[in-house]
C-alpha cells in the first residue's frame, strides 16, 4: 500500500494548460474515509424515507441551480462542447430526481407461507465505492451515487484523475444541501492508489466501475477474493446496421454524431457501421459531406460539435490505429495546442483488422458491407463487447429479429439512442456486469432479508 501523496495536474485538453492541481488521496486516507462513511451511513440509514427523499431533492435543487457553472467546469476538465455539458449537468440533476423518488417505492414482499407471515426487507449494503471514468465525469459518477445514496447507502466516489473537478465541487453541493458530512466522499487519486485500496477495504461492501475491460478484470478479480458485489460498465465497439429498405439519408446523416459525440470517447459509440451492399455506395456519397461538415473546434463555442481527446496519451492511441494514406473519409482539426485528432470514416477494412475488432475510442470509424440479415448479424456479433448499436430499418418484423439477435444490452431502432435514466443500462459478454440505471437501480445497492414470523402458539 502506498501511504506517500502525489499532486494531480488537471489540464484543459483543448489548451494543454495546468487548470488545477488537485492532491491525490494515499489508502490511508480512503481508510479514514471509510471509517467516516460508515458512520454516516448507520445515521443516514435510520432516517424515514421521507426524509432521505426531501434530501436528495435538496441535492438536486443545488445542482439545478449551478448548473451552468458545472458545465463550464466540464468543458474545462474534460473537453467536452458546452451543449454536450449542460446536458451532462442537468442529467445529475435528473438522476437525483429519480432515485429520491425511489426512496419509498423500495419495498420487499410478503410471500404466502403455511404457519405464519414470510416478509422480505430490503437493506442498504453499506459503504459503496464508485469508480468514475474520464469520458462522462459527472453523469456516470451520479449513476452510482444517486440510487446508493437512495437506498441508504454512503458513497465514495473516486474519479479519475483527469477530471476530478466537477466531482469535488458536487461534493461542495452535497453538503450545502444539507445531506450529512461524510455521507458522500471525494477522494482524488491515482487508480493504482487510492483505487486498489478502495476495492480492496473490508469496509466497502460494493464497487462500482466504469472504465476500460482490462482493469475491470483486475477490479473483478479483487472482489471475488473477498466475495465483494461488483457493477462493471466496460468497453464497446457497438454495430450500425443500415439495412437497404431504410431511410438511407436519414441514416448517413445520423451516423457521424453516433461516433463523434464526445470526440469518440464513448462505450456506446457505433464504430462498425455495417451497410447492405446493394446501398453502400449511396450511403458514403451521403455520409462523406456530413461527416466532413462536422465542427470540430473550441469546445466552449456554442457551434461546436466536437472538441479534442482528453490527453496526450489518448491522442497517441487514437492515432497509432489510423494510417495516414488508410481510405476513406476524413473531416478537419485545429491544429496547434490541443489534443486534436479529426473526424474519420476508413472503408476497404478487414473486419478482423484491429481498428475493426478493438476498441479504439477515439473520432474513427470502419464502413463494412454485408449481403443478407445473417451476415449482418454474425457480423455485428463478431466481436468480444456487446453494449450498444443501431438497427436501420423500415421492416418491423426485421427490427424485432435483429434486435433479438444481436447479443447487446441496448439496442436503438432507426436512432442511436443508449442512455436514459429511467430505463437500464448495461453489456453482455465484455462490456460489462449488472445494469445501471432505470426502475430497479435501487435495488442493486440493498440486501434481500427475509424474515419468518410464526403465528403458531
Amino acid at each position: 500500500m502506498s501511504y506517500e501523496s502525489c499532486e494531480l495536474q488537471v489540464l484543459n485538453p483543448a489548451t494543454e494548460e495546468v487548470v488545477a492541481t488537485v492532491r491525490g488521496a494515499t489508502a490511508q486516507d480512503v481508510d479514514a474515509a471509510v471509517v467516516r462513511a460508515a458512520d454516516a451511513q448507520a445515521r443516514w440509514a435510520a432516517l424515514s424515507p421521507a426524509d432521505r427523499a426531501r434530501a436528495l431533492r435538496r441535492f438536486a435543487a443545488v445542482v439545478d441551480e449551478h448548473l451552468e457553472e458545472l458545465a463550464r467546469l466540464e468543458v474545462t476538465e474534460a473537453g467536452h462542447t458546452i451543449g454536450n455539458a449542460r446536458w451532462e449537468a442537468g442529467n445529475v440533476r435528473d438522476l437525483l430526481d429519480y432515485a429520491a423518488g425511489g426512496v419509498e417505492r423500495l419495498n420487499g414482499r410478503q410471500i404466502p407461507v403455511p404457519g405464519g407471515l414470510d416478509v422480505t426487507l430490503l437493506e442498504p449494503l453499506g459503504v459503496v465505492g464508485v469508480i468514475a471514468p474520464w469520458n462522462f465525469p459527472m453523469p456516470i459518477a451520479a449513476w452510482g451515487t444517486a440510487p446508493a445514496l437512495a437506498a441508504g447507502n454512503a458513497v465514495i466516489l473516486k474519479p479519475a484523475e483527469t477530471t476530478p473537478l466537477t466531482a469535488l465541487r458536487l461534493a461542495e453541493l452535497a453538503l450545502e444541501a444539507g445531506l450529512p458530512e461524510h455521507l458522500f466522499q471525494v477522494l482524488p487519486g491515482e487508480g493504482p492508489v487510492a483505487g486498489n485500496a478502495l476495492v480492496e477495504h473490508p469496509g466497502v461492501a460494493k464497487i462500482v466501475f466504469t472504465g476500460s475491460t482490462r482493469v475491470g478484470k483486475q477490479i473483478m478479480a479483487k472482489c471475488a477474493d473477498r466475495v465483494k458485489r461488483v457493477t462493471l460498465e466496460l468497453g464497446g465497439k457497438s454495430p450500425n446496421i443500415v439495412f437497404a429498405d431504410a431511410d438511407i439519408e436519414a441514416a448517413a446523416l445520423s451516423a457521424p454524431m453516433s461516433f463523434l459525440d464526445n470526440s469518440g470517447q464513448d462505450c456506446c459509440a457505433r464504430t462498425r457501421i455495417l451497410v447492405q451492399r446493394t446501398v453502400y455506395d449511396r450511403f458514403l456519397e451521403l455520409l462523406a459531406p456530413a461527416v466532413e461538415s462536422v465542427v470540430v473546434g473550441d469546445p466552449a463555442d456554442e457551434k461546436t460539435q466536437m472538441g479534442p481527446l482528453i490527453s496526450k496519451t489518448q491522442l497517441e492511441r487514437v492515432t497509432s490505429y489510423v494510417s495516414g494514406d488508410a481510405p476513406g473519409i476524413r473531416g478537419t482539426a485545429p491544429e496547434g495546442p490541443g489534443f486534436w485528432f479529426p473526424p474519420t470514416v476508413l472503408t476497404e477494412v478487414d473486419p478482423h483488422a484491429r481498428v475493426a475488432v478493438e476498441e479504439v475510442f477515439g473520432p474513427v470509424a470502419v464502413v463494412l458491407p454485408f449481403e443478407d440479415e445473417a451476415e449482418a448479424v454474425r457480423l455485428a456479433n463478431a466481436t468480444e463487447y456487446g453494449l450498444s448499436g443501431s438497427i436501420w430499418t423500415r421492416d418491423v418484423g426485421r427490427a424485432l429479429r435483429v434486435s433479438q439477435a444481436v447479443r447487446a444490452g441496448n439496442l436503438s431502432v432507426n436512432s442511436h439512442s443508449s442512455v436514459r435514466y429511467w430505463t437500464p443500462f448495461g453489456g453482455y459478454k465484455q462490456s460489462g456486469l449488472g445494469r445501471e440505471l432505470g426502475p430497479d437501480a435501487l435495488t442493486a445497492f440493498t440486501e434481500t432479508k427475509n424474515v419468518f414470523i410464526s403465528t403458531e402458539a
